[in-house]
């Protein structure tokens, strides 16, 4: 079963679906600055683009490029800035 997730004006659009592993979903950002509110620990892998995100409990902000990850613990925020279009996969647990 697939979700279709609409974020911030369309501005960051994500598919969600259940893998053997748990929840993924694959998505894209445009350029712009978000905050994001998680449920549930969260692995983000940049796919496309970059991601300059600023993690809970820190006050600077990090470039993620193509290729890169982090991490994010349950019932958190962080924050990102998109310069271009990215494209991301987002593992749940």
């Amino acid at each position: 079963m697939l979700s279709v997730n609409s974020y911030f004006d369309d501005q960051v659009k994500s598919i969600g679906f259940d893998s053997p592993e748990g929840a993924v979903s694959s998505g894209v950002m445009a350029p712009g600055e978000y905050t994001f509110g998680t449920s549930q620990n969260e692995v983000m892998k940049v796919v496309h683009g970059e991601l300059v995100v600023r993690l809970p409990e820190t006050d600077e902000f990090k470039a993620y490029p193509a290729g890169t990850q982090f991490s994010v613990a349950a019932n958190c925020a962080f924050d990102v800035k998109v310069a271009t279009s990215t494209a991301y996969l987002c593992y749940y647990s």
